[in-house]
């Protein structure tokens, strides 16, 4: 199985005093730091018009990374599919693939915030019909064809270049609901779970999206590699209870996702989040993968034996308001104490 860290956001939590020139350095910083580590991957994610700074633009971060990295595999989780141009986006993440030597994995998501959709004037109901046509316009520009589209999308049969730097980017598709799976198992080279703010991930519930993937691979008689991959809140420590060590940080970082709706014109700095209630803090320490070495390990572990021997983990990591070196701390610890354990 494979271990990465992310997910690198470069949010300003309230009680950050670091610039934005600043975060972006440190989290570049970071994803270096793994690859000397060993993890075998390192991941950005995005959204847009957050007051707190989230990531926007994850391909030119990846490029910054790429351009400091030699061996670390580089995905993004996810790139928002309906907010890009299809054509651009395939000569620009085949440009950072070129610039990593073939270690980009672009990992796509149909979006779901109403105010990203208005602002950039797409119809929320076209989402997965966008993503589905750009994954075939991604697919068409970097072979030697050219492109013509396919559903809503159609172009004058033209030459995309440049190519990427092995013939082709792994595409994977972050998706939760049965529809959207079922559709990942048709179009994509992977799928990347991860839950929901509701309700606890199990490996019970990875197993049934699997088996949705599986049936539509099946009924197209598909026997190319597919790569299951997931991410949870992560933390590992041998000092006493791991959860009161990272319980205000994941509290902040599940928080903002809800927080979002009402977020976009916001001209503050961000706030902070409200007192954590018993019942959410309960939800919060089930859904995450926090305690000791042992512990951890043996929790991703099951969901391994779900996913089979493509396996990727991404060990959610990356945590706003965590100080530098506390967050260099923390990922030595999981690449000392827990990685070892996995492999």
């Amino acid at each position: 199985m494979k271990v990465g860290i992310g997910l690198i956001t470069c949010q300003a939590h309230p009680d950050d005093t670091r610039s934005e020139a600043e975060r972006y350095r440190d989290a570049i910083d970071q994803a270096v730091a793994a690859e000397r580590l060993g993890f075998d991957s390192v991941w950005v994610s995005e959204h847009h018009f957050v007051d707190d700074g989230y990531m926007p633009s994850v391909l030119p971060v990846c490029a910054a990374i790429a351009a400091k990295t030699s061996l670390i595999t580089i995905g993004t989780a996810v790139a928002l599919a309906p907010f890009y141009e299809p054509l651009r986006l395939a000569e620009d993440a085949a440009t950072v693939d070129l610039i990593s030597g073939g270690r980009l994995i672009l990992g796509l998501g149909q979006g779901w915030r109403p105010e990203e959709f208005d602002a950039f004037g797409v119809a929320p109901q076209s989402r997965g019909q966008i993503l589905q046509d750009t994954v075939t316009t991604l697919r068409q520009a970097w072979t030697e064809g050219t492109v013509s589209g396919g559903g809503l999308l159609s172009y004058p049969n033209v030459s995309v270049r440049p190519k990427p730097a092995t013939g082709g980017i792994p595409i994977w598709i972050g998706a939760t609901v049965e529809r959207s799976i079922r559709r990942t198992g048709r179009i994509a080279n992977g799928f990347i779970a991860a839950g929901s703010l509701e309700e606890p991930y199990t490996p019970e519930e990875f197993r049934k999206q699997l088996a949705w993937i599986n049936e539509e691979r099946q009924a197209l008689d598909d026997a190319s590699i597919f790569t299951p991959c997931m991410f949870l809140p992560t933390y590992a420590s041998s000092g006493p209870d791991p959860w009161t060590q990272v319980r205000d940080y994941v509290h902040y970082t599940y928080w903002k996702y809800e927080d979002m709706a009402y977020a976009r014109s916001r001209t503050g700095p961000s706030k902070n989040p409200p007192v954590l209630e018993q019942g959410r803090e309960t939800f919060l320490r089930e859904n995450g993968i926090i305690g000791s070495p042992e512990a951890v390990a043996e929790k991703i572990q099951r969901f391994a034996e779900v996913a089979g021997s493509e396996f990727h983990y991404i060990a959610r990591l990356y945590w706003p308001g965590m100080g530098r070196e506390r967050q260099l701390e923390a990922m030595h610890a999981f690449a000392e104490t827990v990685i070892p354990l996995l492999r």
